[in-house]
């Protein structure tokens, strides 16, 4: 089967963010909301984390079953299972835009949540300046990947994922912002120290002005202390 979501596994990617803001799991337990074949569910299962996944797709979920502990098979717009045991994480890597309801999902699987847990969250931004010059000459293509994925139901912004994410009744404690994978836009040809170094300098504007050079933005979440 063709994998249709490839791991990034460059250090500036959305993937890699996620790793390094999890660390090692010494054995805590975590959910992978949305995991398809189990690519990113694999390397959080070699960082010692014990990863339960849910995914929608029989044939994905049945390829990322070996990387991890469990692998659950529901339709998040349909049906949101019982666990049995709360998660010290929750990840939602780039599945909260292909949701009917993702505030609804979200709501419900936060409350698998231990209190002192975190989630996670990468989401396009539709804000990007590349949408943004597409909108100014009256242009809103779809394409099979990026921002404007066919498969992309709901599109959010920096405030409005911020938004949504302090609707559920968290607050973000960290947040942060991608460029634009060149790695998986450019063939394996063109992948050499110039192409690193311009991958570097777009992901520094990206830091800085996310709003605008964002191609991702990533968050962690947590429980307000009271």
């Amino acid at each position: 089967m063709a994998h249709r979501y490839a791991l990034k596994p460059d250090a500036h990617s959305s993937h890699s963010v996620i790793l390094s803001w999890l660390g090692e799991g010494r054995g805590r337990r975590l959910l992978d909301v949305g995991a398809a074949e189990g690519l990113l569910s694999g390397r959080l299962t070699q960082a010692g984390w014990r990863v339960t996944a849910i995914e929608g797709d029989p044939m994905a979920a049945e390829a990322g079953r070996p990387y991890c502990e469990r692998m659950v098979t529901a339709d998040l717009d349909q049906y949101l299972p019982d666990f049995g045991e709360p998660f010290d994480a929750i990840v939602y890597g780039d599945v909260l835009e292909h949701l009917v309801d993702p505030l609804h999902t979200l709501t419900v699987l936060n409350r698998w949540l231990t209190p002192r847990g975190r989630i996670l969250i990468s989401v396009p931004n539709v804000a990007h300046l590349l949408i943004r010059l597409s909108l100014l000459v009256g242009r809103f293509d779809y394409f099979d990947r990026g921002i404007l994925d066919r498969t992309h139901l709901r599109f959010f912004t920096r405030r409005s994922l911020r938004r949504f994410v302090e609707a559920t009744d968290l607050v973000i404690v960290r947040s942060t912002a991608t460029a634009v994978p060149l790695y998986q836009v450019l063939p394996a040809g063109w992948h050499n120290a110039a192409l690193a170094a311009v991958h570097a300098a777009s992901a520094a504007c990206s830091r800085a002005l996310p709003r605008l050079f964002g191609y991702q933005l990533v968050v962690m979440a947590e429980r307000p202390w009271r």
